[in-house]
């Protein structure tokens, strides 16, 4: 029952005030609330009820608590908090959150020397809407001394792309999982609002079960599904053979989509690549990712609202919350789900100074993609002994250990580890402390039945996905359908009539010769450096490795012929490292094919090293790639072969370590040991390092390390593929 203000009869004067609100936060007096939003401000005002709002990109969802923040505020209601996964998103309700008069603040990884202020003013009252990111949920001081305040003065609780705190959302995130124990700690009477753009009904439902207050049903959450069509959009696959194709037809087509958009790339190398040839053929745009600096992010998100950039060529991290009216969105390669790419066309087709046909959506597969998902797919939970061994290790250890302490004892990445511990977090086997982390004691389990669920579902995402490819049904009608859409599972014979399948969307898949060739001259051009690492992993010595701070003779930056994930002579190399499961070890060996063969001399004629003598990487798994490429290198360059990066115990297995620095380091230095023919075979000399693979790295540096102790006067690394 709510302990909130008594509710007015007069509920058309409440949809009124509720409508004023909405007029000075969209800056239009004619604005009007859907029913919808209306029956959710109404449920979290009135009843002060839990409610799950699912309902398409550009819908109005934030409309709906910043009104409602601003009809409790008049009630003497304390500050809405907002819980929002991405900084793009926090910046753009900020902006309109402000037109209304709404004091809006925001506590996230990028403005540390605002928090104190921020606490001060929400503690003063000076504040009506804080956004958090899910991050600060599982920070200890935030945990420990803010939130509890928070949760205890809120007058209203958001949580923004609700999918992600589902284990079978697309966007699943760790601290997101904190969430639920949140909402069974607030008091009686503080409503709570998620919304979501995308969710089937697996996830709906999950997420309408977690906001279920204590002691009450299911019955007692409003569930708000509205239709997903996206009315702007027109759908429709272009398939075309070869990477230069595809590139090439970016180039053609590009100037005749509406407006401004966005080309999603799947990985951030693809990013760079195809933005620095549209960039050859005329084309304003630039390269957006994860790994671009956050000021630099801010400018180019910027340049694309204002129209400075036909394009941003990006990865997914321009996704959810970018909110800006876009005339287009090009997806080359495709996403490993239906949902995702829902999610990722949303980001077209919201402005309301679109063409009259709307915005256009078009997909440009690669047979590559599923490399990729499966790439990605690999960095799910990690496996129960790594598990048990992190658990094991913060046992023994008996006090705090920092993620840098514990990652040299653990077989995993410092980004996986990390969210690994999240996840044992929120399960409560261990738990986030100043410093670190530390282990609770209590039991855990592992629970394989709900990974596999997982992973099951994931495939059959995929397989979803590649079905859209081919499918000769509505495009917005599948998408829909798979988001479990009741309007269109109500009609059989819904159509968009806007799609490539329902004759609204032609799309030629015609492109020029010059542009091929260009693309394929761009493409076919080998050379990707090797930067070398300039520190040891931190923790070494605490697994018995004596080595510690800056490397002391670190390799020359060296070069590889392609990554494995580029878009040209990636495809030969993804083949060439291919796992084979008819092979006993594993892998196909055999001498380096052709077409790779002619890459590296292209890119030692315009690279040329200074080099006097080549050492050798052995390899297990591959000693006739390595020796076929050796004795090609030896004869091109006229290089005599002195000495070998030898196994020296092959009982320390080839991946041992891939996935964490400091174990890979270890590893390493008991699995190799440098073999010269002769004592002085590299003093003096600049030694070309050759390699098949660069994986981490680790290997190379090692090898130089060791190279240099012999007297080398530098040691340059030559590889045919880089991963990453």
């Amino acid at each position: 029952m709510s302990t909130g203000p008594t509710v007015s009869s007069d509920v058309a004067a409440g949809r009124a005030r509720a409508e004023q609100h909405l007029q000075a936060l969209v800056g239009n007096p004619e604005a009007r609330l859907y029913d919808d939003q209306w029956a959710a401000i109404s449920a979290l005002v009135h009843d002060r009820r839990r409610a799950l709002v699912v309902q398409r990109t550009g819908w109005g969802k934030s409309a709906v608590y910043f009104v409602a923040t601003l009809l409790l505020r008049e009630q003497g209601a304390g500050p809405t908090v907002i819980i929002s996964p991405l900084l793009a998103l926090m910046r753009n309700q900020i902006a309109a959150a402000e037109r209304a008069g709404i004091r809006a603040v925001t506590v996230n990884s990028t403005n540390l020397e605002q928090w104190d202020s921020a606490h001060a003013a929400i503690a003063a009252g000076e504040v009506d809407v804080l956004l958090v990111s899910p991050e600060r949920l599982n920070n200890p001081g935030f945990r420990d001394e803010v939130l509890p305040r928070l949760a205890a003065t809120c007058g209203l609780l958001v949580v923004d792309e609700a999918h992600c705190i589902s284990d079978w959302g697309h966007d699943f995130r760790p601290d997101y999982r904190r969430i639920r124990t949140l909402l069974a700690e607030l008091p009686t009477g503080i409503p709570v609002l998620a919304t979501t753009a995308t969710a089937n009904q697996r996830v709906t439902d999950d997420v309408a079960d977690q906001l279920v207050s204590p002691g009450g049903g299911l019955a007692d959450v409003l569930v708000l599904r509205g239709t997903l069509d996206r009315a702007s959009l027109r759908l429709g696959v272009v398939r075309l053979r070869t990477a230069e194709q595809r590139l090439a037809w970016l180039a053609d087509h590009l100037a005749e989509q509406p407006g401004s958009g966005i080309v999603y790339c799947l990985t951030v190398a693809a990013t760079q690549e195809v933005a620095d040839y549209l960039r050859s053929r005329g084309h304003r745009v630039a390269a957006y990712s994860g790994q671009t600096e956050q000021t630099e992010r801010l400018a180019l998100e910027q340049a694309l609202i204002d129209g400075e950039v036909k394009a941003l060529i990006a990865t997914s991290a321009l996704g959810m919350g970018f909110d800006a009216s876009l005339g287009f969105v090009v997806n080359l390669g495709a996403p490993s789900s239906p949902v995702a790419y829902y999610q990722q066309v949303g980001r077209a087709g919201r402005g309301t100074n679109l063409p009259p046909e709307g915005a256009s959506v078009v997909l440009l597969p690669a047979p590559e993609d599923r490399d990729i998902w499966a790439y990605f797919s690999s960095l799910a939970f990690p496996r129960e002994e790594l598990v048990r061994e992190t658990l094991a290790a913060l046992a023994e250890h008996g006090g705090v250990m920092s993620t840098a302490a514990l990652e040299p004892r653990v077989d995993l990445s410092r980004n996986r580890l990390e969210t690994m511990l999240k996840v044992l977090d929120v399960d409560g086997a261990v738990r986030r402390v100043r410093g670190g982390w530390e282990a609770t004691g209590r039991e855990w389990s592992y629970d394989a039945e709900r990974y596999a669920r997982v992973a099951a579902s994931r495939a059959a995402e995929q397989q979803a996905m590649l079905e859209y490819l081919d499918t000769d049904e509505c495009r917005m009608r599948f998408l829909r359908r798979q988001l479990d859409d009741p309007e269109v599972l109500a009609d059989p014979d819904w159509r968009c009539g806007r799609c490539d399948n329902c004759g609204g969307l032609t799309l030629s898949t015609e492109v020029s010769t010059a542009a091929v060739e260009e693309a394929a001259d761009r493409l076919a051009r080998p050379g990707v450096p090797i930067e070398p690492r300039k520190l040891w992993p931190t923790g070494l010595p605490a697994i018995g490795v004596e080595l510690s701070g800056k490397i002391r003779q670190p390799a020359e930056t060296g070069r590889a012929v392609a990554r494995l994930t580029d878009l040209g002579h990636g495809a030969a190399l993804r083949g060439l490292f291919a796992h084979d499961p008819a092979s006993p070890t594993g892998v196909t060996d055999g001498p380096v094919p052709d077409g790779l063969a002619r890459a590296m001399v292209a890119m030692l004629a315009d690279w040329r090293p200074q080099v006097d003598v080549m050492v050798v990487a052995e390899s297990e798994r591959r000693p006739q790639l390595v020796a076929d490429l050796a004795h090609g290198l030896s004869r091109y360059l006229g290089l005599p072969v002195v000495g070998r990066w030898a196994i020296a115990d092959p009982g320390v297995g080839p991946d041992r370590g891939a996935t964490n620095s400091a174990q890979r380091v270890a590893a390493v230095t008991r699995r190799c040991a440098l073999r010269l023919d002769a004592p002085d075979a590299v003093r003096g000399a600049r030694v070309l390092l050759v390699d098949d693979r660069v994986v981490t790295g680790w290997s190379n540096t090692l090898a130089a390390a060791a190279l240099h102790d012999a007297g080398a006067a530098a040691v340059v690394p030559l590889v045919l593929g880089l991963s990453g």
